[in-house]
């Protein structure tokens, strides 16, 4: 009888690695293929991540509009990629403010919240810790000339996860020294090295064959996902921690959720942004 395939078979090495192949070549694929493809699929992250947040925010007692919140993350995403792509005037952005405060007229009608205010403070933290980060993807990818350019996406992409994957190996071989124990105890100063190396590493590479930006722009990214990828693993860690639970999610074997995934893009989209748009 011919077996099915289950990843729930292979170590926890295993299914890091056969999920990472997949959806690297997913958003890779995809982002290269046309613009259209990358809102999709970023679009489809964004919601999920979104989501798990509102979840985790439940579970911690918290009442945020989970439907409503991630509706409004994606019309964010939505707008800002129309903005930039040119087929809406940016005026249109301004509809984000009257749209968004529509949340304290939904939380004035629901009888059963103890702390409406909390609630709305959370819906917004939503927005603010992951659909804004994404939503400025949108501004990084059309940062050059006004045109969309996958190489800017792809390699602050590949040099995250470089990032990640010297760390996950350093930490494992070499980990002795904790990086910031009180939250993360796994976490160790050998591992951030080793993710420091590969990233600049892979900065090196990319600014050889990409050339959407300067070389040395590649560098300075690879900094700000060195310095700011790491903060945003740990406060992803510290937010986890503070409600008493492992990972995110169980939508990613191997990882966890797509927040465990995407943590560190969370904190370094808003300063790779800013990056380029002022330089």
């Amino acid at each position: 009888m011919r077996s099915r395939f289950n990843i729930n078979n292979y170590s926890n090495l295993g299914q890091r690695a056969i999920t990472a192949f997949f959806g690297a070549l997913v958003i890779v694929a995809g982002s290269i293929y046309s613009e259209w493809t990358y809102f999709l699929i970023f679009a489809c992250i964004l919601g999920f991540s979104q989501m798990e947040f509102y979840k985790l925010s439940g579970l911690d007692g918290m009442l945020p509009l989970k439907s409503f919140g991630t509706f409004l993350g994606l019309m964010i995403f939505a707008l800002t990629f129309m903005v930039e792509k040119e087929h809406l005037r940016t005026e249109y952005l301004y509809m984000i403010f009257p749209i968004v405060s529509l949340t304290f007229f939904i939380k004035l009608y629901r009888k059963t919240d103890k702390k409406p205010f909390t609630g709305v403070a959370f819906t917004f933290l939503g927005i603010f810790y992951v659909a804004v980060p994404f939503s400025l993807l949108n501004l990084a990818v059309f940062s050059v000339d006004a045109v969309y350019n996958y190489e800017i996406l792809i390699g602050s992409l590949l040099i995250l996860w470089a990032t990640d994957t010297g760390a996950y190996f350093a930490g494992t071989k070499f980990g002795k020294t904790k990086l910031f124990e009180r939250v993360s105890p796994k976490k160790s100063w050998e591992g951030f090295l080793g993710g420091a190396f590969s990233a600049i590493g892979v900065a090196f590479i990319l600014a050889k064959y990409f050339h959407a930006i300067e070389d040395w722009k590649w560098l300075v990214i690879a900094g700000i996902i060195i310095i700011a990828g790491t903060y945003g693993d740990l406060i992803e860690s510290l937010f986890k921690r503070s409600i008493e639970i492992k990972d995110s999610g169980k939508g990613l074997p191997g990882h966890g959720g797509f927040m465990d995934r995407f943590d560190g893009l969370l904190l370094s989209a808003p300063f790779i942004t800013a990056f380029l748009k002022i330089f």
